[in-house]
């Protein structure tokens, strides 16, 4: 053909094409609702958490300046700030102080519970509001009434302690009058989790408390109201901040990142919930390709036709591709529509659950990113099913030899599923948070989809193989196994992939729980002391002894430092791995110490001797290698005002999950040579303690004590407990799309089948087979097939959680005989169930009509 007809040909083959696929469009009504329901599902699943993670980001930011409590807040710790470094906040703008700091709150009748207390200036909150019941004006609250300084609790901190409005509280030497519960606090979020419920008093009240002691561990928070809110004053001012006191120790924040750590948060989880939602969407691919090539069988007759009228390959293929393309639109467009709606809804049913604003609106950016998601995925799964309709015969075509080897693929359409597949894998990876985390989900997920094809491969060659019962019906299900054309790979491979998540969250899930609940509650200490005066500490120990005989008492000094620079290289210019970057942002517990910390080891380096005068420290091994440190290289640390530069002697294995005493940083002794400083103590109890033994001990050290902190473990543990089960819920719900679309790619499996399992009952009961027969023969198949998925899919589920919870959580694995045998049987029950299902009917078509067709 020469070069114009060529063109010619070329220019006529869409026009021809699209009218075709139009026409087929118009038949297509039926066949096409698994390819629509998963495509969309898993579309809406992306569209919806991201869009939803967007809306949370964007409100945070929108409220920033309440959030954070002015346009910019200069926090230090330990020590208050200068007469200069007010001064110069104080040229800028409105400032208010704000001290936070952990203290026991104690009732006359000595019941005492630990408390997150926070003072106030009288100009509390620059921005946004304070809401208490009743309401009152915070120098109502705060003013002295009959002797007493008022005081707000919340009232999880009340109903602990028993106490109502009117009452009086005690902290350190002081006593307040609680005049109000505290309903919310506009700065609550940039604080970040508290170990115990907020006491709000006043500043001025604050040293008649004796709390502040020297290396007491107080934060205090300086936040800035400009008078011009425009962007360029602010960075205005966080530039001149950054070129004063780069030096002093202050954490700066601006209020476009109030939240630093919560954003931080909800950006991993948001990338492991699109991860899941992606899945999902991979495993909808699979019922995508299964409705494609259904389809493309049932137009097996019309293939044939137009092949044999003279279409070439490429307008097969082309018409066809268009009408799965029209379909694919559609099935994108229902998924965007409902992922755009899921902020909003999201933003109404949880506004009164949690604190945090969320700014709903359609996110385009996130629209656009599901839709490619969604075009890799169709076509992935599509090109193939097409490609191998275009190169069929016209011969096999009319013959109709169901279950024959279908023709061979040329390059060109492997080379487009390649290449389809590694832009799904990039697209993943660029938007990833975390690029470690994203790239092991994928291999991961990669791996099971690659085990379960072999799987299913494996079981119809190993039913092939075995001896054929003598049994009808027994040899009736092995046969089905393996016959061509047998739905034994796509039911592994589709219910499989759903089911080795939900098997992997759920034993993720319970290694965690159980590490909470288990090892690390029994090796644990039952309480942490904290700000324990360093000139008392033998009077507490004495004290400790008198009252908790046989128990061990640990104390190291403490203080707090902020990482000024590595190396000489700033700390805001380190590029830290996700692992250690923590470290970096914020002030830091430090210590000192002769000797080498318990629950360490010595990893590489030597320990300095007692007598050594230059400034050393010991560094954890993997914090350092995550911000790429090595023993001879220098450190820069803040603490209380002075700047240290330490040559790092040693790394150290530290085993943080027994919740010891240990530190990232741990110095010579000369480094702090004359420093204020606390004593950080633990208590453990041989064999552990009764809850009402520890009780009565914390209400005893805080009457005693009441400048110092008293952590009990076991309420911090069921705390974070509590958290690990509200994220897994919707980490749980996020998965169940995945089974969901496992589902829908089953049930569309079976009903690709439908005309061959229509075809074999006729010709059986023709043969004299019973119905009865026939249904247990089937329900045996499916029995068998499912079966073998759970068992496959536990194995695959159990060892992608023993990785993240041994190599990514560094806890032990607890594998679950409760998930894997419920796996296991929800497997069989779905498959069994669905598989008869598609049987009854298959068993109800008249014999007639398909006779007629021999």
């Amino acid at each position: 053909m020469s070069a114009p007809a060529g063109r010619a040909a070329a220019r006529s083959l869409m026009p021809a094409a699209i009218a075709f696929a139009l026409r087929e469009l118009r038949g297509a009504r039926q066949g096409f609702t698994v390819f629509l329901l998963c495509l969309a599902l898993g579309v809406a699943a992306i569209a919806g958490i991201g869009s939803f993670a967007r809306a949370l980001t964007e409100g945070l930011d929108r409220e920033g300046r309440s959030i954070l409590g002015g346009d910019a807040s200069f926090t230090l710790t330990q020590r208050e700030a200068s007469e200069m470094e007010l001064g110069f906040l104080s040229g800028h703008g409105e400032v208010n102080r704000v001290a936070t700091l952990r203290a026991m709150a104690r009732t006359a009748a000595g019941d005492a519970a630990l408390a997150e207390l926070k003072a106030v200036d009288p100009n509390y909150p620059l921005a946004g509001q304070l809401e208490l019941s009743p309401p009152q004006p915070p120098g109502t609250l705060f003013a002295p009434g009959r002797g007493l300084p008022g005081a707000a609790a919340e009232p999880a901190l009340l109903g602990r302690l028993g106490l109502k409005i009117g009452d009086q509280v005690k902290l350190g030497d002081a006593t307040f009058e609680i005049r109000a519960e505290l309903v919310s606090e506009p700065d609550k979020l940039s604080a970040g989790i508290g170990l115990g419920p907020r006491l709000i008093i006043s500043a001025g009240d604050l040293p008649a408390t004796g709390l502040i002691q020297p290396g007491s561990l107080v934060r205090w928070s300086y936040r800035v109201l400009l008078p011009d809110a425009a962007p360029a004053a602010l960075d205005a001012l966080m530039e001149a901040a950054h070129a004063r006191f780069d030096d002093a120790g202050f954490e700066m924040r601006t209020r476009h990142g109030a939240t630093p750590q919560l954003e931080r948060s909800m950006g991993r989880i948001g990338q492991f919930l699109t991860l899941v939602a992606l899945t999902a969407l991979l495993v909808g691919g699979v019922g995508i390709a299964n409705a494609v090539s259904s389809h493309l069988s049932a137009k097996r007759a019309t293939i044939a036709t137009l092949k044999a009228l003279g279409a070439t390959r490429a307008q097969v293929f082309a018409a066809y591709g268009i009408e799965m393309a029209v379909i694919a639109a559609i099935g994108i467009a229902a998924g965007l529509a409902v992922g755009a709606a899921i902020p909003f809804a999201g933003a109404a049913a949880l506004s009164a659950v949690i604190p945090y604003p969320v700014a709903p609106r359609l996110d385009l950016a996130t629209l656009g990113l599901a839709t490619l998601y969604g075009l890799l995925v169709a076509g992935l799964f599509t090109v193939l099913p097409l490609a191998r309709a275009q190169e069929t015969p016209a011969a096999m075509l009319f013959r109709d030899t169901t279950g024959e080897a279908g023709p061979r693929l040329p390059r060109r359409p492997l080379i487009a599923a390649a290449l389809l597949g590694l832009g799904l894998v990039a697209l993943a990876l660029a938007t990833a948070v975390d690029l470690r985390a994203a790239a092991i989900f994928i291999a991961a997920a990669a791996g099971v989809f690659a085990l379960l094809r072999l799987v299913g491969a494996g079981l119809v060659a190993l039913a092939r193989r075995l001896p054929r019962p003598r049994a009808v019906v027994p040899r009736l299900a092995l046969a089905n196994i393996h016959r061509p054309g047998a739905l034994t790979p796509t039911v592994v491979l589709s219910l499989g992939l759903g089911l080795s998540l939900m098997v992997a969250i759920g034993l993720i899930d319970r290694s965690l729980t159980q590490e909470l609940a288990g090892p690390v509650q029994e090796e644990a200490p039952s309480f942490f002391f904290v700000d324990v005066p360093s000139t008392e500490e033998d009077a507490f120990a004495r004290f400790i002894a008198a009252r908790a005989p046989g128990a061990a008492l640990r104390a190291v000094p403490m203080l707090r430092g902020r990482i000024l620079s590595l190396n000489g290289v700033p700390a805001d210019a380190v590029r830290p791995s996700a692992d250690a970057a923590w470290v970096l942002q914020s002030d830091r517990g430090i210590t000192f110490s002769a000797t080498l910390p318990e629950g360490s080891r010595l990893a590489e380096g030597t320990w300095w001797d007692a007598n050594e005068s230059a400034p050393l420290v010991s560094f954890d091994a993997k914090i350092a290698a995550g911000l790429g440190l090595k023993v001879g290289d220098s450190v820069s640390v803040n603490v209380l005002g002075r700047v240290i530069t330490a040559r790092i002697a040693n790394l150290r294995e530290v085993k943080w999950e027994r919740l010891g005493i240990n530190f990232v940083m741990v110095f010579s002794p000369a480094t702090f040579a004359g420093a204020p400083h606390s004593m950080l103590a633990t208590l453990t109890f041989p064999g552990g303690a009764d809850a009402a033994g520890e009780i009565a001990l914390l209400n005893q050290v805080a009457a005693a004590w009441p400048a110092i902190t008293v952590v009990r473990v076991k309420e911090t543990l069921e705390e974070a407990r509590r958290m690990v089960e509200n994220l897994s819920l919707g980490i749980r719900a996020a998965s169940l799309v995945t089974l969901l679309t496992s589902l829908l790619v089953l049930s569309g499996a079976l009903a690709a089948g439908q005309q061959r399992r229509v075809y074999e009952a006729v010709i059986l009961k023709t043969l004299g087979a019973t119905r009865a027969r026939l249904i247990a023969a089937f329900a045996l198949e499916y029995a068998g097939i499912g079966l073998a998925t759970a068992l496959v899919a536990v194995a695959a589920g159990s060892l992608a959680a023993y990785g993240v919870a041994v190599f990514v959580m560094e806890i032990g694995f607890t594998f679950s005989a409760t998930v894997a045998f419920g796996a296991a049987l929800g497997a069989l029950v779905v498959t069994v169930s669905l598989g008869l299902l598609a049987t009854l009917r298959a068993l109800s078509a008249p014999p007639a009509r398909v006779l007629r067709h021999l």
